[in-house]
């Protein structure tokens, strides 16, 4: 919930008006992840509320995901690409995974979930928007952040886009209300280091997809 503070009017006049902190911002259109191996769930939850328009909670992907999955699998290495393909069918959408380069999502104006590995962990994100040489990214551990190209090239060693290729008139990219909440400097400035830091996903073999 906002917090709540005065402003004063030229003469005098009190207002008591909302205020968001950049760490909640960052977390209006990225869902959070709720558990160490959910950012999986968290990543689809974000790309079908935000980027599609179609509101999915966590609990939601969290349980279709995790019931019609391999539960054990899950539990030690997280929700792999299969998992959310299946989960997006059963909502109407069919996405696959593709190699190719980030250049593909500016020309399509299509979001995309892509696996990044920082600190030795695997964890799944969704890119939100392609500027110049900024990546905009929803991630469930710390919410929306703007990172530099380079950087971004450099935590994404599997090239591989996921992304929706039915309903694309529904995609929503580099949308202003994202950019907005995203810190423009380093990718370390401003970023929480609370528990969810490094609870990610570890890395992927090759039949996760």
């Amino acid at each position: 919930m906002a917090d709540r503070m005065t402003l004063y009017g030229p003469v005098g006049e009190a207002y008591n008006v909302p205020v968001t902190s950049l760490r909640e911002a960052r977390f209006k259109t990225t869902v959070r992840q709720q558990y160490d191996f959910s950012c999986g769930s968290a990543a689809v939850a974000t790309l079908l509320t935000y980027q599609y328009g179609d509101p999915v909670s966590e609990e939601l992907a969290f349980a279709n995901m995790f019931v019609n999955g391999d539960q054990n699998k899950i539990r030690q290495e997280g929700f792999s690409l299969l998992d959310m393909k299946r989960f997006l069918e059963s909502r109407g959408f069919l996405a696959d995974g593709y190699e190719l380069p980030l250049s593909k999502l500016e020309e399509t104006q299509i979001p995309a979930i892509v696996l990044i590995s920082e600190g030795g962990y695997h964890h799944f994100v969704v890119v939100k928007g392609v500027k110049g040489d900024r990546v905009l990214i929803g991630d469930p551990a710390r919410g929306t952040r703007s990172i530099s190209r380079e950087h971004f090239e450099s935590i994404w060693e599997s090239q591989l886009l996921f992304v929706i290729h039915n309903r694309t008139e529904r995609a929503r990219f580099n949308l202003a209300a994202d950019w907005r909440v995203a810190p423009m400097g380093p990718y370390w400035m401003g970023v929480s280091r609370d528990s969810l830091f490094f609870t990610v996903m570890p890395k992927h073999g090759a039949g996760d997809f």
